[in-house]
């Protein structure tokens, strides 16, 4: 079975980030992605294209949502590769 890679571009402190990452728990999906979280601040480039707009959550590379997230649509993102297999 092919697990989704997830990345959450975020920075400490930041309340929209912490809904989002509660989103993906809520999506009763956790053992079909890995999650890896980024923290903007730690790189000049990210902090630039991300500052205005975190989080930003990429599925396999491709941008995926962009401030919130729901619960169902991130399942259906992450689940959506399955289906053509």
């Amino acid at each position: 079975m092919h697990k989704a890679h997830v990345i959450v571009y975020s920075r400490p402190g930041c309340h929209l980030c912490d809904e989002a990452k509660s989103a993906i728990e809520k999506s009763n999906c956790a053992d079909r992605y890995t999650l890896e979280e980024v923290n903007i601040e730690s790189d000049d480039e990210l902090l630039k294209k991300y500052r205005y707009d975190i989080p930003v959550i990429t599925i396999d590379g491709v941008e995926a949502f962009k401030h919130t997230v729901d619960p169902q649509q991130f399942k259906s993102r992450v689940t959506q590769d399955e289906a053509r297999d």
